[in-house]
Order: C-alpha cells, then structure tokens, then sequence
C-alpha cells in the first residue's frame, strides 16, 4: 500500500539523515532501521488506539478494547516469530502483535468498523477478534481462556506433520483462571510442546484486581504454575521493549528446539479503560492510573532511542506526524467501503465446496459377513485411517491394550501407532479443544467422549468454538472434527451412563449429528463424517453395540451414507413412526405386533439428527395422516419437539389426529432395572400409545 512505503521510506529518511550517529551495541544488537521500525508499529498501534475512540465518540464505530500499554511485549514476541509458519492465537489486546506479523492499518479499520471487506471475520464479529489466514492466526472468539487448548492442537499437529513451528498462544492473567489455561499447560508440559504461553499482566481482570484472582505467591502466574516440570517459566518487564525483545528470542529458540512450552508472565499496564463500555476511574485510584502513565512503554522507549542518540526530538515528532497521517488516511479509506451484503449472513455455517456432495454415496448393498455395531465402527477407523494418513484416533483409554472402554478401537494403536491413536488427559475440554487446534492444522482428528454423560466440560469448545470457526472466519477456517460419544440408556447405566444429548447439540448451526440404529448404518455415516470438511458429532448407541438385532452385512470399504437421507424400515397407510437409535428397534417389535393385527404402519429411522430428512417424513404423514415421534431422551426439550413442530407447521391439513410424542419421563435414568424401565420407553409403551393412536 502507498501510504505504507511512504512511512517506510520516511522512517529511513529520518533515521539516516535527522538522527545523530550513535553505537547501539547496548540496543539489544538492534540496527537503527529495526529500532525505528518497532518504533513504528508501537506508534502505529497507539494512534489506531486513539483514532477508534474519537470514531466512538463520533459514533461512527460502536465497541473496541485498546492495547494501551501492551504494545512493547506485543511487538517483541512477534518480531520473534516467523510470520505464516508459526501459529498464533491472540487475545482481544493484540493488535500491536498483528500490525507486527505484517496485518495493515487498513486492514484493521476494515474490521474495527465491520466493512465486507473485513478481512478477519467479514464483519461478523466485534472489534479486536483478530485473525488472518496468511500468517496462521485462527480468527479469534469472545469467551476467555478457550484458545489456550486449540492453540496445544496445533503445536501438537505441526510436531505429529515432523513442522518445527511454535505456537504463541496469550491472554491477561484474569484469564488464567480459567481451567482451560491450567488443561493447556498441563496437556503442553506433558508432551513437551512448542506452545509459547504469554500471559500480559496488567493487574486488572475488568474491574478484578489480580490479588483477588491469583492463587500464586504475590499474586504472580508463574508462581502459581511451578509444579509443571517441563515448563520453562519466565517473568519480564513487558513495558520495556529491549527486555521482552530478548526474553522473547530466547524463548522462541527454546520451544522451537523441542525442549518444551514457555510461560512469559509480562508484567504491562493497562493506559485505558477496560473497553469503550468501560469507565476506570470508578474503580481505580489516581495515584494507580497516574503510576501506570508513567510506565508507557512507547514514551520510555522512544526516550531511550533519543538518549541514546537514534533520533532526536524534532525527528521524533515528525515521525509521529507521518504516523498519524497514514493513520487518519487509512481510517478515511475504511470508513468509506461497504458494509456486509444482508443476503450473506447464511452463508458458510458449513462447507459450500462441494466436497460433500462429490462423495459417491450407497455405490454398493451391504452384503458381508453379519456384523455387531461396535465391530463395524471399529473396521469404519481402519479402514478410512488407511485411506488418510491425516487421520488420528484419540481420547480416554483408547490406545490398546484397553481400545477404548467398549472396544470401538481396539487394534488401531497396534496397527498404526501411539502417534496416530493416543490417550488424552480425562479432561473433556481437552480432548475437544486440542482436537480443534489439530483440525485448524490440516489433519483430521477424531476424538472419543467416553460417555455422553461427560461431554459438558467440552460443551464450550464445542459451542463456540468449533461450530463457529468456519462461519465466524467468513470461511477462512474449518476445523472438521469429528467427536465419537457412546450415549443411552438400557445398560443399567444409572443416572451418569445413560443420558442422550442430542437435543443439546441439534441447537448449534455448523454441526452436523449423527446418530445410526444399526451396523451398516454406523459403518457408512462415519466414514462420510471422516471425509467431509464440517465438525460431526457421531452419537453411538451403547445398547445397540452388540445387540442381535442391530447386526447387519457389513458393507465394503467405499461405502458411504450420506446426511440427511432416513430410511424406510417398514411401511404401511395407517400411521407414521419417526425415531432413530435404539427406538427403531423398539419401535419395529411393536410393530410387528400390530401388523399381526392388520394395521401397516411406516417406520422411519432419520439416521442423522442434523440434516433432518423432513422430505420423506412430510410425505410419509401426507400419506398416512397420523403421525408419533419417538425418542429416547426426556420428554420436554427432546428433539422430537422439533420433528412435531415441523410436521404441524407443514402437514397440518393433512392430519387426522395431533402429532403424539412418546419419549422417556422427565426424570434421570435411575439404575435397577425396574426404576429404569418405568422412565424409559420401550416396546410394550410403544405399542399401547399406538393402538390409542390408530383408534383417535
């Protein structure tokens, strides 16, 4: 951009011709060029600072979160980095950090002010959400401490893809408190990853003073952080520019030799407000803020190159009318492009690349051996883990000689390695938010939950992080995980065994949710998650993992189901059955009953929770006029209220009696089998409220 190479050459100008010739040995080995380019951005980053808040008070912008008194450490551990190779996940201050890594005062306008052409997020996220594609910056969330586990996926990727990049993963200390953060240290330490944890200490968590935030001794982080043995741990000025440029190198050095992850407490102040929704002065005094004035980190560095002879004042303000210039010409360009098309808001909540509908679906008939459920999952892993090296199988005890707690991966560590099939940590969060920054990376993980009764932890990492990225990154990102949860009832599972959970997870745009009644129907739907470019949550019966009666053929290596397509199990005029999972069975032994009695009913089995396969439910009741939604999950809340509803919206004149639901009580799953089968529905259920419903 012009007005950048006009700085440039200015800062050249200035540095060789206005500043007096002086040794700067004690400047970090600095030459004057790369002295006044930190300069520079520091300037830069202060005056965008300051342009934004007067756009606030004009009203012509509406929210921003200033890096006031970051910039030193910012700047230092960028310069540090190599920029497109190296990963970084940043926090809502780093914008000094980005203008480092080589993103433009026009490009951080565009997205201040939301324009279409915000090449961040596309003006679908709030100011300071940073991100760019071309230097590896995943495009950045609103909810703290969650980029600390994405930012482990990559470095353990790129270490797995034999890359020697490091990851820069930062966050203020208020942040730290997150369990996330303690997960991410604890994953990064074990596995002696390259993961350089900045945290930028400013002492305030919004109105939260650290003492009341920090268990470490004087309230400091890496005190608080001692036991991890394999953590290098480091404490630095942050407003001083020369002593963050040096930790900051040493440290880079030392992740990217392989000795293990970093923690840099810098020790920064905080010149404004928490944001522009924010007033200090309520809750800090004078003599607080006027101590960190004297602290800013660009007035003693600039300080410090004229004492030591690398410009003088009068270069010194000249530098800073340029500055300023650029600055105010760059926000007048911004101000004047485009805002968002409102007919693109729908777009990229999942992938519009085609890649899923180029797969080949249904190419052949299940026609092998019978197989069980859980053994047609297993074969579903290897076989589509030899296709794609960039596959990896992980989560609690699945390595062998365990293979997970109900076998689904047994043989596959033994097969193709503790690389590419490894135990976590029994941390949920973990386990999804590592699988996330993997994803990021370009391979294609595929995590195990144990239970569905223990996904909550992760359910954050899931909401907003996962589902969001291609969509918040206006498709810059995608992170295709896939998330394998064993879930249900009818094992005597208890009140923590036995939960289903997709009517939870159906409430989130940009998942797609499977959940197959059988072997051959498992088998296809989780290759098709294991090749396609979305996250999938794939929900496995555990009832059904050996149950006779969910064997099938096992179908060969190509086959493919796609998402969004049910299947007819029975048919008849007289009533429609919708359900899915261990309900088709249920459902299905009720039925035969019936038919023995005369009446033919339409069993439909959805197979995927998301997409929903509303065209063959709609005919089948246009058809039948009476129609029960079925469901294993409680009654109220349960997705069968969002099949009912559907069907009442878009049949009703077709019906001949109200849409009836039948699902388990609103109460737990208790464990003895009595308890259990009062609360879950079942086939003697099933049949009763059918003959009530075939005689309305």
């Amino acid at each position: 951009m012009n007005r950048e190479h006009k700085i440039e050459f200015n800062e050249k100008e200035i540095s060789k011709e206005k500043a007096p010739t002086g040794k700067i040995g004690s400047l970090g080995g600095l030459t004057k060029e790369e002295l006044m380019k930190i300069l520079r951005i520091m300037l830069l980053s202060r005056e965008i600072d300051l342009k934004i808040m007067k756009l606030l008070r004009q009203g012509k912008s509406f929210f921003y979160l200033s890096a006031g008194g970051h910039e030193a450490i910012q700047v230092a551990v960028a310069s540090a980095l190599k920029p497109g190779y190296d990963w970084a996940f940043p926090y809502y201050r780093d914008m000094t950090l980005m203008l480092t890594l080589g993103v433009k005062p026009e490009e951080i306008f565009l997205h201040m002010l939301a324009k279409a052409d915000d090449p961040m997020t596309g003006g679908r996220q709030m100011p300071n959400h940073w991100g760019s594609k071309e230097y590896n910056v995943p495009t950045q969330s609103s909810p703290t401490g969650t980029q600390f586990l994405q930012a482990v996926g990559t470095a353990l990727a790129n270490r797995k893809l034999g890359i020697d990049a490091v990851t820069y993963v930062s966050s203020g200390e208020g942040t730290t408190s997150e369990g996330e953060f303690h997960e991410a240290i604890n994953w990064a330490s074990r596995e002696k990853l390259p993961v350089i944890f900045v945290i930028q200490n400013n002492r305030w968590a919004i109105s939260v003073p650290v003492e009341q935030q920090t268990a470490g001794k004087n309230s400091s982080i890496t005190e608080m952080m001692k036991g991890y043995e394999n953590l290098l741990r480091l404490n630095v000025d942050g407003t001083d520019f020369l002593a963050s440029n040096a930790m900051a190198h040493s440290a880079v050095k030392y992740a990217r030799q392989g000795k293990g992850p970093v923690l840099i407490e810098a020790d920064v102040v905080r010149l404004f407000s928490h944001s522009s929704s924010d007033d200090q002065k309520k809750y800090r005094d004078h003599d607080d803020l006027k101590s960190d004035l004297s602290k800013d980190p660009i007035i003693n560095f600039s300080r410090l190159l004229v004492k030591k002879g690398i410009l003088t004042d009068l270069a010194y303000e000249e530098f800073k009318k340029e500055i300023v210039n650029h600055v105010n010409e760059a926000a007048e360009w911004a101000l004047s492009k485009t805002d968002p098309d409102a007919s693109t808001a729908g777009k990229f909540v999942f992938d519009e690349s085609g890649t899923m509908e180029r797969l080949e679906y249904e190419a052949s008939v299940p026609s092998g051996k019978n197989i069980v459920m859980v053994d047609a999952i297993n074969h579903a892993l290897r076989e589509e883990m030899e296709k794609n090296d960039k596959i990896y199988i992980f989560g609690e005890d699945v390595a062998d000689k365990k293979g997970g707690v109900f076998s689904a991966t047994k043989n596959l560590s033994s097969q193709f390695g503790n690389d590419r099939v490894f135990n976590a940590p029994l941390a949920e969060a973990s386990i999804v938010g590592v699988g996330i920054g993997m994803a990021l990376a370009g391979l294609k993980p595929c995590a195990e939950i144990q239970f569905g009764d223990y996904i909550w932890p992760a359910f954050m990492q899931i909401r907003d992080e996962l589902v969001m990225y291609r969509y918040r990154s206006n498709n810059l990102f995608e992170s295709p995980l896939v998330i394998r949860v064993p879930v249900g009832g009818f094992i005597h599972g208890g009140l923590y065994h036995s939960q289903n959970i997709e009517a939870f997870f159906a409430h989130m745009p940009g998942l797609y949710i499977a959940y197959p009644s059988n072997a051959a129907d498992a088998k296809g739907l989780l290759k098709t998650a294991l090749r396609i470019k979305d996250p999938v949550l794939f929900l496995e019966h555990k009832g059904l993992y050996r149950q006779s009666y969910a064997t099938s053929p096992e179908p060969d290596s190509d086959y493919l189901l796609p998402y969004g397509k049910a299947n007819m199990i029975a048919e008849g005029n007289d009533l429609t059955i919708v359900t899915y999972g261990a309900m088709v069975h249920e459902s299905n032994f009720a039925i035969k009953k019936l038919n023995a009695e005369g009446y033919g009913i339409d069993l439909i089995d959805i197979r995927t929770i998301f997409p929903l396969d509303e065209v063959m439910i709609f005919n089948s009741v246009k058809k039948t006029g009476k129609v029960i939604v079925i469901h294993e999950d409680s009654l109220t809340g349960g997705f069968g209220a969002e099949i009912s509803a559907r069907i009442a919206e878009h049949c009703f004149e077709y019906l001949d009696a109200p849409v009836r639901r039948l699902a388990a009580k609103d109460t737990p799953i208790p464990y003895h089998p009595n308890l259990e089968r009062a609360v879950l529905p079942n086939r003697d259920k099933i049949y009763l409220t059918l003959k009530e419903l075939l005689a309305y």
